[in-house]
């Protein structure tokens, strides 16, 4: 009789509350995004402007735009540092180990952020709020290459895109909440309370933390896996990162490249809108920077079901780069509509997102899938790193209460411009490599599958004999080295 943990209700069980581990957290990513003029307005209004009988000025907590963009950066550095780490620490110890420390480090990130606006006007304000940013960015990157891990393992040759799919549109839907929600929530109970029910919502993961873990450990039993899986977790080594090919780095400067347009473009997003174009309060500019979000979250399963029927997941990648370059060049020279662009941006990252994460346990070995995704994630955001920085410099140090220039938002959008044009030129070698190595990435449905059958059962270090006459120990292994 088959073991609950086989069937296809327990797995998707898990993906469930494998994906509420980063809702809360997407939830707080970006409450800076929707409440940038309350960041970044100033410490009193007194010497404020009265226009049309309405006082030019937002009471907030004084940031100027190098501050504000500091707090994405430092989440970007920190993340680029820790993941490498925790990838390794995750092959090494496991999914439970991870999914407890990185959601425990979010709640105690998110609460030094959120205590960190009970100082406004103090010297202390800026550094617990970097300090908070830091500590969350240490677990959220990390904790996403568990979620990924756990799903890469449930769903491996079983709707491996749909899973992955699936999980972005949960984080999405807390990004989304936010950008539909927070604005309203700030006006009514105010900034503080705000933060800390962003907190909150990070509780709600290291709950699910708990659940998902409780479901892995006795799925891992019932499956007669747990311990072999932590035979192979011992044979784990930090050398094993030579291993890693050509088209794995590719596919890493593939993410990103494209991820540098992408998310600091929508952490200064609101302000643009509201600079270049007439008539848009606050609150409607978030809403339009939020609809990348909403398209995402909308399209991520409906996406990941199409690329499992059809794969070609290296052509989609050079397709969503070139489908993404006229959407920073209108925003940049033209005055489209900002919804048209924020939707197509959201819909370009949907199929970004489906078909370049899920290719990762393709091209590497699968025992060192966690350290692969740490890798990948600290490369990512090293790159966002930089991004937040090099945006935060072209948009200068002084206060937001005025408009910032369009030439400046002009030269922020050309630097998207030329990160895009790079993720199509690193996508369309990633294309060559894999086409001359096999094509691996572009094989369709059951060759896809079989793909992902046969990258079980790679060798953790190549050129080692494997004896032929321990298929079944074999086959053991293959399963169990992506839990």
């Amino acid at each position: 009789m088959a073991q609950p943990a086989e069937k296809a209700y327990y797995r998707f069980g898990v993906l469930f509350f494998n994906c509420l581990l980063t809702f809360g957290s997407y939830f707080c990513f970006d409450i800076p995004s929707v409440l940038q003029d309350q960041f970044q307005g100033n410490l009193t209004c007194s010497n404020a402007t009265v226009i049309n009988g309405t006082v030019d000025c937002v009471v907030g907590l004084g940031m100027n735009p190098q501050q504000y963009n500091l707090l994405y950066a430092i989440y970007a550095w920190t993340n680029a540092v820790v993941v490498i780490i925790a990838g390794f620490m995750i092959d090494k110890l496991g999914n439970r180990f991870g999914v407890f420390l990185f959601s425990f480090l979010c709640v105690l990130g998110s609460s030094l952020f959120a205590l960190g606006s009970h100082f406004r006007g103090t010297p202390y304000l800026l550094p617990l709020m970097l300090t908070g940013r830091l500590l969350f960015g240490s677990g959220n990157g990390s904790l996403t290459i568990v979620q990924n891990r756990i799903t890469a393992f449930w769903f491996k040759g079983k709707e491996l895109a749909l899973a992955f799919g699936l999980t972005l549109a949960f984080s999405r839907l807390g990004s989304v909440l936010n950008f539909f929600l927070t604005q309203n929530f700030e006006e009514k109970y105010g900034m503080q309370w705000t933060l800390w029910g962003g907190t909150l919502l990070c509780v709600l993961g290291f709950i699910s933390a708990i659940v998902v873990s409780t479901l892995d450990k006795v799925g891992m039993k019932q499956l007669g896996l747990d311990g072999a899986i932590q035979e192979q977790s011992r044979k784990v080594r930090i050398q094993d990162v030579r291993l890693l090919s050509l088209r794995y780095w590719l596919l890493v400067l593939t993410i990103m490249f494209f991820y540098n347009g992408i998310f600091p473009f929508i952490a200064d997003a609101s302000k643009f809108i509201q600079d270049k174009y007439d008539g848009y309060s606050q609150k409607e500019a978030a809403y339009i920077a939020g609809a990348v979000y909403d398209s995402s979250l909308v399209l991520s399963a409906i996406v990941g079901i199409l690329i499992d029927f059809v794969g070609l997941r290296g052509i989609f990648a050079v397709a969503c780069a070139v489908l993404t370059l006229p959407v920073f060049g209108l925003l940049a020279f033209s005055f489209v509509p900002p919804l048209v662009c924020t939707i197509w941006l959201g819909i370009t990252y949907s199929f970004a997102a489906s078909s370049m994460w899920p290719s990762i346990p393709l091209v590497v070995p699968q025992a060192t899938l966690g350290t692969a995704m740490g890798l990948a994630t600290s490369i990512q955001m090293v790159g966002i790193g930089v991004s937040n920085l090099v945006v935060g410099q072209i948009l200068g140090s002084k206060s937001s209460e005025t408009k910032i220039p369009l030439w400046r938002w002009q030269r922020m959008m050309i630097f998207m411009l030329a990160n895009t044009i790079s993720c199509i030129v690193t996508s369309v070698v990633l294309n060559v490599v894999d086409h001359r190595q096999g094509g691996t990435l572009n094989k369709t449905t059951k060759k896809s599958v079989q793909a992902e059958s046969d990258s079980d059962r790679e060798p953790l270090t190549q050129g080692e004999e494997e004896p032929n006459n321990d298929e079944d120990d074999e086959a053991l292994r293959s399963n169990s080295i992506n839990s």
